[in-house]
């Protein structure tokens, strides 16, 4: 490994030879959960209205959680993320909104402002960015104007709407850094860049996944106060499996417990099994009932309630650690803020490092926000459909329709992993082609964490006994480049280039795999004999005249120039 002297690549190393788990903990909460194929057990497969943005407050999710600039463990089983309020909205500011595919004129699309600025691949530094506006959030406004337009207008977007006239918006800041590989501290960053002081509530939260409600007799984790002064706040997490965190929280915020489990006298007017639900914090805050959170402080959700009041042109911060280390003497001493300098110091040499020097610093810039960008968007990924067709015990069972819907080809496939997504709000879900295109450019800063991916698409528990590659979840029996073999090798190269070592046990291991795919290609995809191939997305988009995943029109074959190029391709790769 070269330079051994710069202290992300010991800690990659260190990761590598298993001393620490560093990727233990990271940026591994999506931005929507809702309107997802996991969420949806509707007969018809109509994901989108099954469990819309309306729900996501109130409804507990099964397969995964969300969240604004959210950390999680590598299995999603202890989630925090950012919560806002700015006393006009009728909500907290929870999860990031958007358009589902049959409201916006163009599809589906994300209606907020956040940015990636900066990301290590241990995540010992991540930086994050979110814009949120000092006027109520125009959540009517952008769905009505937009379901109002045509396909070839243009979108309606929330700049457009007014909320960010005259500066009249927050800027917070997300920083996180790691002490120690499970040892994690935060700083929140508002700045008012609007001419009038302000009040903003920033809300930390921390919660468990709902892992209880599904199965008879789970076991059910809990979060309660551990300890109150006037200097900061201790609430103790414990799970049968993580083991025990503390969540250190500076200084004296109103501590506000509830649970996260769906309230279902609002959404479904059946009894609630407990006063206190997953919207019972929003409740409490913007609705001032006072009965929604636990006053024992205890639950499964939790936030630290800041209540700031912000003057024009000025910042207000708070900060928070989480860790498996109880009675920390000075949690957020000297040491602790002096952490967020050097971990960033530590990111310029990693990054520095990679950058040709012919490189402007312009250059330089975009190269590393565009890697903090695919860091970030590291997602935990669970899906195990045979459990997904069939319901769970302790639920009712879902229609028995939807099991023509989708994918009741791949009962054998068992996702339950850190996963590389093309984007966590519009495409929270993995598509193999994509996936394999991302590994690529990771490659260069982590070259472990790309081959483990790339194998993973490979392993028994995704791909099909045929040799099928999953395609994505609307549909994995979709065809779609058969891009894996050119990853495997560019990966290879690129790690013999930048990292100096050469993993032929990598490229022979992929390979016994990937002629198990080759196979399925030449038999499945090539009904002619001809060595002209049919599919469905083989293109570099999915937009054609007709559904190349569907019988065409003549009930004949398309047969696809693209993807008898991709199998050259494959056949040379």
């Amino acid at each position: 490994m070269a330079d051994e002297k710069i202290a992300e690549k010991q800690r990659l190393q260190e990761n590598r030879d298993r001393t620490k788990y560093w990727t233990r903990w990271g940026p591994y909460v999506s931005e929507r959960q809702w309107g997802t194929v996991r969420e949806d057990y509707s007969k018809d497969g109509s994901a989108w209205e099954y469990f819309d943005y309306s729900q996501s407050s109130s409804r507990t999710y099964r397969w995964g959680e969300d969240g604004i600039a959210g950390i999680s463990d590598n299995h999603q089983r202890l989630c925090f993320s950012l919560a806002f309020w700015n006393e006009k909205d009728d909500t907290l500011k929870e999860r990031m909104f958007g358009l589902g595919s049959n409201q916006g004129n163009h599809g589906e699309d994300v209606k907020e402002y956040y940015f990636y600025l900066d990301n290590t691949p241990t995540h010992a530094y991540m930086k994050y960015l979110y814009k949120y506006p000092q006027a109520a959030f125009p959540y009517q406004q952008l769905i009505s104007v937009n379901e109002n337009r045509g396909y070839e207008d243009p979108e309606y977007e929330l700049l457009d709407t007014g909320v960010f006239d005259d500066d009249r918006y927050f800027d917070i800041f997300i920083e996180y850094v790691k002490a120690d590989a499970e040892d994690l501290l935060v700083k929140v960053t508002a700045h008012n860049r609007g001419d009038e002081e302000q009040p903003l509530h920033i809300l930390p939260t921390l919660w468990f996944r709902n892992t209880w409600s599904w199965q008879e007799d789970a076991p059910k984790p809990t979060l309660k106060t551990a300890k109150a002064t006037d200097d900061y706040s201790v609430v103790e997490a414990s799970h049968d499996e993580l083991g025990d965190f503390w969540l250190y929280c500076e200084g004296a915020p109103q501590r506000l417990f509830t649970e996260n489990e769906t309230n279902k006298k609002l959404l479904f007017d059946t009894d609630n099994s407990s006063p206190y639900v997953k919207d019972g914090i929003n409740d409490y805050v913007v609705k001032g009932d006072k009965d929604t959170v636990n006053p024992d402080e205890t639950g499964t959700k939790f936030s630290a309630q800041y209540q700031l009041s912000i003057p024009p042109g000025e910042s207000r911060s708070v900060m928070l650690r989480l860790c498996p280390k109880v009675d920390l003497a000075e949690p957020f001493g000297e040491e602790a803020i002096a952490l967020f300098p050097k971990r960033k110091q530590e990111a310029d040499a990693f990054y520095q490092s990679f950058a040709p020097e012919a490189m402007t610093e312009d250059e330089r810039r975009v190269q590393r926000q565009a890697f903090a960008g695919m860091l970030w968007g590291k997602q935990f990924y669970y899906y195990v459909v045979r459990d997904w067709l069939k319901g769970d015990p302790a639920q009712s069972q879902p229609p028995k329709e939807r099991k023509s819907v989708r994918n009741a080809d791949w009962t054998h496939l068992f996702n339950d992993d850190i996963i590389s997504m093309p984007d966590k709000w519009e495409y929270p879900w993995y598509a193999s082609w994509d996936w394999a295109f991302h590994l690529v450019p990771l490659a260069v800063i982590d070259p472990d964490f790309a081959k483990l991916q790339l194998s993973r698409m490979t392993r028994e528990w995704y791909m099909h006994p045929n040799g099928q590659i999953p395609a994505y979840e609307w549909n994995f029996n979709d065809v779609t480049p058969p891009v894996q073999a050119w990853g495997a090798w560019q990966i290879y190269q690129i790690e013999k280039k930048y990292w100096g070592r050469e993993d032929k046990d990598f490229l022979e291991r992929i390979f016994q795999k990937l002629l198990l795919n080759f196979t399925w290609w030449v038999n499945r995809k090539d009904a002619e004999g001809k060595n002209v191939f049919q599919g469905g997305f083989l293109g570099m988009d999915n937009i054609g005249v007709f559904d190349r995943s569907s019988d065409v029109p003549t009930d004949g074959l398309l047969e696809q120039a693209d993807g008898t190029a991709w199998m050259a391709m494959y056949f040379w790769g």
